[in-house]
């Protein structure tokens, strides 16, 4: 019921990105507009869909539809949309299909108001929850969507008693502890905005301070744009509560689950780099992965250059650790929109010329160190290694800021199946032969973690060791039983 419906897109050679959540209460602040430009600060995470809900505190109003945030709102959609309580949700799926029914907000209408709800993550027990709550195939979309009718049915039946304004509280109180795998919420009714992280603290969630009120977004930027400064990453297993009365913290889950593991990947590659996680600045660790990969994989050359843009900060690092210049050897089309049609392997090769281009007066005779954070299926690497060849480049030396991506991610990163992953099914030696570089290698674990820069915080690293911090679906998982770890839920 929840198997994504999607198919490969043209660039995948990356861990496709989570979604981006925005959440703002500022009485006398255009919060739709506000809530606009938040959700333009994270659109990396997310372009399939946007939507963003907001309340006058009365009723609450939910725009959505297919597309980039600019696509869906403009003046004409926004001016409408007055009050001082908003979410927002800009979606990239990884269970449910790329189609309107999905795209998020999610609301439901119980109670006086109704609630909207805004989810980053995909949980884990979606089937088992559905069979307990007595669902029939099809009636919830996708994960969020079923989170949304979990809580619904915990309002009390509409004219049976006045509400004492705290249903959606109590609501998310009882849901919560029953969902596994990684959720970042932001929750709304007509007067209160609602955060939330799971006990395992996947996906990013922080909290801002505006001089009306206050904000929670997916990554820090997006406090910046609307002119909210940084107060904290919400705790893992932390729900915050913001009403009129200010903002109040609560802890819904039991202590035993509560084990802190952000995705490593949102430092590697998915968060945008003058982000905050676990206290550091995204760049910096990226450089710092750089320098750490010039000290443990050297090799001689005259220019190193990164693939644009995430792995540029890597490339930087690696060059001033190696002595070797930095260049630029590709320029990237940054106005080429993402296709999910599944292309054959010339449409492949076209659309990775479409993004990139090589600048041949750079690259002509020269030994290149090419820098990227990832490989997952390795075709836009391939495209443009050849690309670079026939640009004239005297060698090709690939470098990776992570170690070789082998597992498929069930927390809210689309992968695909272990079957598609090249580092599962290929050595480092396969690899470099298919990819046709000089040499290939990948920075190790303890060296990313290392570069992070934050002692004693926790990671998951699933997807590159195998060791799930939760049970995963095993219709889903490792490519047999006998591969997986011990701990993987069989």
């Amino acid at each position: 019921m929840w198997e994504d419906e999607r198919v490969s897109v043209g660039d995948d050679d990356h861990p496709r990105e989570a979604c981006g959540v925005f959440g703002v209460y500022a009485p006398g602040l255009p919060v739709a507009h506000a809530t606009f430009d938040a959700l333009h600060a994270l659109q990396h995470r997310g372009q399939e869909s946007a939507g963003m809900a907001v309340s006058d505190g009365r009723e609450v109003t939910v725009v959505k539809d297919m597309g980039l945030v600019t696509t869906v709102f403009d003046d004409r959609t926004l001016a409408p949309l007055h009050g001082h309580l908003a979410i927002g949700h800009t979606r990239y799926s990884t269970t449910g299909s790329s189609d309107y029914n999905n795209a998020q907000p999610v609301y439901r209408a119980p109670g006086e108001s109704g609630f909207a709800l805004g989810h980053n993550g995909n949980l884990t027990n979606t089937a088992a929850l559905a069979v307990e709550a007595g669902m029939l195939p099809g009636m919830a979309t996708s994960d969020s969507d079923l989170v949304g009718e979990l809580m619904a049915a915990e309002f009390p039946p509409d004219g049976l008693e006045r509400s004492d304004g705290r249903d959606l509280e109590r609501a998310l109180v009882t849901v919560l502890p029953r969902l596994e795998g990684a959720f970042s919420f932001v929750v709304m009714d007509a007067a209160h905005l609602i955060g939330v992280r799971d006990p395992n603290g996947f996906r990013p969630l922080c909290l801002g301070k505006l001089d009306t009120g206050w904000v929670l977004a997916s990554e820090s930027p997006a406090l910046d744009v609307v002119g909210a400064h940084f107060v904290r990453e919400l705790e893992p297993g932390e729900m915050v509560v913001i009403d009129a009365g200010g903002v109040r913290s609560e802890h819904p889950f039991p202590p035993e689950r509560v084990n802190p593991t952000l995705c490593l990947f949102e430092l590697i590659y998915l968060a945008r780099p003058d982000s905050r996680l676990y206290g550091r600045e995204v760049h910096g660790a990226r450089r710092r992965m750089g320098e750490l990969l010039a000290e443990q994989s050297p090799v001689d050359a005259d220019m190193v250059m990164g693939v644009p843009e995430s792995a540029v900060p890597a490339a930087e690092g690696y060059a001033r650790r190696s002595g070797i210049a930095y260049g630029q050897g590709l320029v990237k089309n940054r106005y080429m929109g993402r296709t999910f049609i599944n292309p054959n392997q010339e449409m492949r090769r076209q659309n990775v010329k479409r993004k990139y281009n090589p600048l041949r007066e750079n690259v002509v005779g020269q030994r290149i160190i090419v820098v990227d954070d990832s490989i997952v299926r390795g075709t836009t690497q391939r495209e443009i290694v050849a690309m670079l060849r026939e640009a004239g480049a005297a060698e090709v030396h690939v470098r990776i800021t992570s170690p070789p991506y082998k597992w498929p991610c069930f927390y809210g990163i689309d992968t695909g199946t272990r079957s598609e992953l090249l580092a599962a099914n290929m050595s480092v030696g396969e690899i470099t032969d298919y990819l046709g570089v000089d040499s290939l290698a990948y920075l190790n674990l303890d060296s990313v973690i290392r570069a992070v820069g934050a002692p004693g915080a926790g990671f998951c690293a699933a997807c590159l060791t195998g060791e799930y911090p939760t049970d995963v679906p095993v219709a889903l998982g490792p490519r047999s039983v006998e591969e997986a770890p011990e701990h993987v839920g069989r």
